[in-house]
């Protein structure tokens, strides 16, 4: 549209109004001042993922603990028997055939514990019936008890610290013991016999707290509350057979002593 006004006039009048203040042109629809502008939403940079955190592992269970409570639960044989089948704390049980838990007369005065079980109690699920286990047999025959015996007073009851066979026979390791130990405090109190016989090392090393048969034999000594004899084991006098004489000898130990409680 023309506004009749020349160029030159309307640079002048441009300039003369920017000199005055003016820094907006004016349009054709008014503008409220007051009115606030939206604003736009600020940008929020995206944040890195972090990792989670992994959880912390659970803490393991003490096997010695979780051993005695099993124990404690056991309010009879078949139920501590129960209870070492369903232990899954000790390795040796993945490599063996069979829980090896006792033979005998739970009525007996007389309780064996020998070690731990060997290949043929391994296979039968018996302690002490190899070649051991024979000897052992006929040597207690020697002064009238007998595993299969009916009467308690000519009775055995056997069983072992161990109730797996370690892997190819070895000896017992310590952290095996201990946690098996809790099994045999149970098993002795529900049996509850008059006198415990050790055979061997081990056996003594797990109720006594001391090894060396040698000088141990012989000598009545306590554990658990009852009179202890420990003996050579069985598979010894196998190798030493000249140790059958002491061994003889602490079997009349044993004799008289029941005798005396008759």
């Amino acid at each position: 549209m023309d506004s009749g006004i020349d160029p030159h006039t309307a640079l002048a009048l441009l300039e003369w109004q920017i000199e005055l203040g003016a820094t907006e042109a004016i349009g054709e629809t008014p503008v409220n001042r007051y009115e606030a502008a939206p604003v736009a939403p600020l940008a929020v940079a995206p944040q890195p993922s972090r990792p989670a955190m992994p959880l912390a592992p659970a803490p393991e269970a003490d096997p010695v603990l979780v051993a005695r409570a099993a124990a404690a639960g056991a309010a009879d044989r078949d139920g501590l028997r129960a209870a070492l089948a369903a232990y899954e704390h000790c390795e040796l049980k993945k490599g063996a055939k069979s829980l090896v838990f006792s033979d005998g007369n739970p009525a007996a005065r007389v309780m064996v514990i020998g070690e731990a079980p060997g290949r043929d109690e391994d296979i039968q699920g018996k302690p002490f019936v190899g070649r051991a286990g024979q000897l052992l047999d006929r040597m207690f025959a020697s002064i009238g008890l007998d595993r299969a015996a009916p009467d308690p007073a000519r009775a055995l009851y056997i069983t072992n610290v161990l109730p797996w066979r370690p892997p190819q026979n070895r000896d017992p390791e310590p952290q095996e013991v201990a946690m098996m130990l809790p099994f045999l405090e149970r098993h002795v109190a529900l049996i509850d016999p008059q006198v415990l016989v050790l055979m061997g090392n081990h056996s003594c090393g797990a109720l006594l707290g001391r090894k060396g048969i040698t000088r141990l034999r012989g000598h009545w000594a306590q554990a658990l509350g009852r009179p202890v004899l420990p003996m050579f084991h069985p598979a010894f006098l196998l190798r030493n057979p000249i140790a059958k004489r002491e061994a003889w000898h602490d079997l009349l130990m044993l004799q008289a002593r029941l005798r005396e409680t008759a």
